[in-house]
């Protein structure tokens, strides 16, 4: 007898729960072994699943076939076992019928749990791919089981088998006999063939959320003796990433580091993390552009063990901290928001502007794969730093385009870095307009090869010589695309466009669900050459108010609302049923 994953476990001893311990040598057994749920009440943060499947099984609404889905280590092969078991448990009195609460003293829940049970059938597609091991595989379903109420054929990574091993599966998985049972396990959906999916009924496995995983090693840690921290703990579940099995795993390692209590420090050493405090201090550097500061912390952070793709990931998982407590301040309120986040991050979301966040990001992001495809990392994650830290210097697009329009070669102001010093603002980069071009001469060529006279060229007419208009409202807007005739673009202004903000020589609006994709850049380009300043036109997640077609079919239907209530308009609807009003005309102005 074989564990799943290869090693020999014979005569395991087995709490009333179903829970292994050890074997009879004494051999220790892994926590993601020891505490592997053997009833659905075991598993945690699958609620929807587990609730759908005890009602099925106490009302015999069954399906013949499952597919689980699911990140590795969420409890899809154990699901699998479990439902085995509820299957075929026949009690303490070996009179019981299916439960959704297996006994796990019975003989076929013993059998189950020890992979001995010669009616559930458990294959790894991973290994056994050919169709040929397929149809060897189903060449006992049309006998009945041996012992148990049902036989189940468990089939883990089922996403691995051939196409020809998929099309073996498909006449049988449609009409099974109604003893067997197929429970599928993967974590590649796209994988499976529609074919098959259409044949199963499908539960899709969450990843356990950190804070149902915290709770959950704290019960482990405080059965084996192990004396963990809130911190420590916090740390193994973010790092599991929502696999109960993974967490398990580091939590087993956590324990064994240390023969005393285990702490932040221990665990941020074992998983090479960067400290937290410290990685704030290397972002606000950063974005300072004090370079020396940030590549004195990283070096400090790698030597002490941290890795540098995980120093970038922390950068960026701050950086998603500090936006989203700049949109949602009251994220910081939540109770599982260490003080170090809570403080630092409030402090440089106050500090930093929205575009400031949005560029660090989009570095970091693509300086991460660079540092993990990089011959040397701690390099790779220096020059990105120092990159980001020169970048906080130059001036964001809409400081550029003011600094070109006012052409005086001013120094730009310090928004794009809000975290640098008074000082430090006055250094920063400059644009100046380019000198305007000479003129150059051109000799003008009569006919008969004989050179005439160059004639100055005209001199282009200046601003003042060509009126252009300069709208201040929306509406002054949508008139001047009407008298330049630009048809399907005031059709657009009136009919697609949610203005969310206007002033002159900015519009921000939200487009409608048959805007054009270059809206935005149509207008911009429409009114950058026929109005007299530069404008930037953005586009923007918030709903906006109504199109102006919107308004004009309200502020009508008002009207005629109003109208309808007038007792002369009255006395007509009576007169003439099923009239309607159609349109509404202002009153003439007396004669005077």
């Amino acid at each position: 007898m074989t564990d799943p994953d290869g090693s020999p476990v014979s005569d395991l001893s087995e709490d009333p729960s179903g829970r292994r311990e050890t074997d009879e040598s004494g051999q220790y057994l892994v926590l993601a072994r020891k505490y592997r749920p053997s009833t659905f009440a075991g598993l945690i943060g699958q609620e929807a699943m587990v609730r759908t499947l005890t009602n099925a099984i106490r009302s015999g609404r069954l399906a013949h076939a499952f597919i689980l889905t699911g990140v590795r280590g969420v409890g899809k092969t154990t699901t699998a076992r479990i439902i085995a078991r509820a299957l075929n448990c026949i009690g303490e009195n070996a009179r019981g019928g299916p439960t959704p609460e297996p006994c796990g003293v019975c003989e076929h829940c013993r059998a189950i749990t020890e992979d001995r049970h010669v009616d559930v059938l458990e294959m790894d597609a991973a290994s056994r791919t050919k169709v040929e091991e397929m149809r060897e595989l189903l060449d006992g379903v049309c006998y009945r089981p041996t012992s148990a109420r049902s036989k189940v054929y468990i089939i883990d990574e089922v996403h691995m088998l051939s196409k020809h091993a998929f099309n073996a599966l498909l006449k049988t998985l449609e009409e099974p006999p109604e003893h067997v049972k197929f429970i599928f396990a993967t974590t590649e959906t796209r994988k499976v063939p529609v074919t098959v999916l259409s044949r199963c009924q499908r539960f899709d496995l969450r990843r356990v959320d950190v804070e149902t995983l915290i709770a959950h090693y704290a019960g482990i840690a405080e059965k084996e003796g192990a004396k963990v921290t809130a911190a420590a703990l916090r740390l193994i579940a973010r790092a599991a990433d929502g696999s109960v099995r993974d967490g398990l795993s580091l939590l087993d390692q956590a324990i064994s580091l240390t023969s005393g209590d285990i702490g932040e420090s221990g665990v941020r050493e074992m998983l090479g993390l960067a400290d937290r405090s410290r990685s704030f201090t290397m972002l606000e550097a950063v974005l300072k552009g004090d370079i020396v500061t940030a590549l004195r912390v990283l070096a400090d952070q790698y030597e002490a063990g941290a890795d540098p793709a995980q120093i970038l990931q922390d950068l960026l998982e701050i950086i998603h901290w500090v936006t989203r407590l700049k949109v949602a301040p009251d994220a910081a309120k939540d109770a599982g928001v260490s003080e170090t986040e809570r403080v630092m991050g409030t402090d440089m979301a106050e500090r930093l502007s929205m575009a400031a966040l949005a560029r660090a990001w989009q570095m970091l992001l693509k300086g991460l794969s660079e540092v993990k495809t990089a011959p040397r990392p701690l390099q790779a994650a220096e020059m990105i730093l120092i990159r980001l830290a020169f970048v906080a210097d130059l001036p964001t697009p809409a400081e550029a385009l003011k600094a070109l329009e006012k052409g005086d070669g001013g120094p730009v102001s310090g928004a794009a870095a809000p975290l640098a010093s008074a000082d430090s603002a006055a250094e920063q980069a400059t644009i100046h307009s380019p000198p305007p071009a000479e003129d150059q001469p051109r000799a003008a060529f009569a006919g008969g090869g004989e050179t005439a006279t160059p004639e100055p060229s005209p001199e282009p007419p200046t601003e003042a010589a060509i009126p252009l208009p300069d709208p201040a409202t929306f509406n002054e807007v949508v008139a001047l695309t009407d008298e330049a005739d630009e048809t399907i673009l005031h059709g657009n202004l009136i009919n697609n466009l949610h203005l969310v903000r206007f002033e002159p020589g900015r519009i921000e609006f939200h487009p409608g669900d048959r805007a054009p994709s270059t809206l935005a850049h149509d207008l911009s380009r429409f009114l950058n050459e026929n109005t007299l300043r530069r404008w930037v036109v953005t586009v923007s997640s918030q709903p906006g108010a109504a199109t102006l077609r919107q308004r004009e079919e309200s502020e009508t239907a008002a009207a005629k609302a109003d109208a309808a209530e007038h007792p002369l308009v009255q006395a007509v609807m009576e007169t003439f049923p099923g009239a309607e009003i159609e349109k509404i005309r202002p009153e003439p102005p007396e004669n005077v």
